[in-house]
């Protein structure tokens, strides 16, 4: 598991400290152990949420940005009220039940969400 930790460290610190004009790295919330590890120079993350983009679901994503401006939504959806069968749906990837696709599952990217950093980020 420490392994896996200080590569997935070393690779995102690698991709921000590239040599390149423009950077955009896709990384949930990071833990303080995790914040500690990251170069100083990092901005605080921009979060969306997956229902900016049309997608039913409450997922926190960071994006870690240089010289790109923020993604803006582009299918918003109506949030709905706390505790309901319908919010509880929304809040499937953290209620997942452990299990070998777990991971997978939880850090898939929203196809909303591509689409709207492709059109806002691909003229730059």
């Amino acid at each position: 598991m420490k392994a896996e930790f200080e590569l997935g460290v070393s690779i995102f610190s690698a991709c921000w400290q590239a040599p390149i004009e423009r950077v955009a790295i896709e990384n949930p919330e990071m833990n303080d152990l995790a914040r500690d590890r990251m170069p100083d120079d990092l901005p605080a993350a921009h979060m969306v949420q997956p229902y900016w983009f049309g997608h039913p679901e409450f997922k926190a994503t960071g994006w870690y940005l240089r010289n790109l401006p923020q993604l803006q939504p582009t299918d918003m959806l109506e949030k709905p009220e706390r505790d309901t069968d319908e919010w509880r749906r929304w809040n499937r990837v953290h209620r997942m039940s452990p299990g070998p696709e777990r991971a997978r599952l939880r850090s898939r990217s929203y196809p909303g969400m591509m689409a709207a950093a492709a059109v806002q980020w691909g003229g730059a």
